[in-house]
């Protein structure tokens, strides 16, 4: 079986922007390559689950979404990292759609189409929708990091809060999954 560490986009891979869709704004946070390098040397694979209202919003479009996901996916390899893949919602919240987290959706079409091991996958995110669509996935490893979103830390479900990813390592190294 797989495990996975499964990863919000905006907020945990780059710096928060707000309707991120083109590259000269996409700012990869601090150490993220070196962290998921390290992951993935210890046997972790990486699916990334965001939600991309900006599409439903018509903010920007399925191309550009795709154009920014396609050069950010070669950022990766670039550096000998391979992200198994990329599940959005292009979804509004008024839509009520079962992709868009906080529900369980994307998170439950990668586990169809991945043999994951849930009990080793874990899930980093930075607002309470990524660990509540998570946790409902059956995914209980659940990091929170304050590099994104605004967070109420007193109010999290999150098993850990940290920084950013970079500091993953020690979170995940000092549970029983350790990488």
């Amino acid at each position: 079986m797989t495990k996975v560490i499964f990863l919000d986009r905006d907020g945990v891979i780059n710096k928060e922007v707000g309707y991120l869709h083109e590259i000269d704004k996409f700012i990869f946070i601090d150490k993220v390559f070196e962290t998921l390098q390290y992951c993935q040397k210890k046997g972790f694979k990486f699916i990334v689950i965001t939600n991309q209202s900006g599409i439903g919003r018509k903010k920007y479009s399925l191309k550009e979404f795709d154009n920014l996901n396609d050069w950010m996916l070669s950022e990766f390899r670039n550096r000998g990292i391979n992200i198994l893949d990329v599940f959005f919602c292009p979804h509004i919240p008024d839509d009520n759609c079962s992709c868009r987290k906080p529900k369980p959706g994307l998170f439950t079409k990668a586990i169809n189409k991945y043999n994951i091991c849930l009990e080793e996958s874990w899930m980093i995110g930075d607002s309470e929708r990524d660990i509540t669509a998570a946790k409902l996935a059956g995914i209980d490893n659940t990091v929170i990091v304050r590099s994104g979103h605004q967070i109420d830390e007193s109010l999290t479900n999150a098993r850990y809060i940290c920084d950013s990813i970079k500091d993953i390592k020690k979170i995940i190294g000092n549970n029983s999954y350790t990488i």
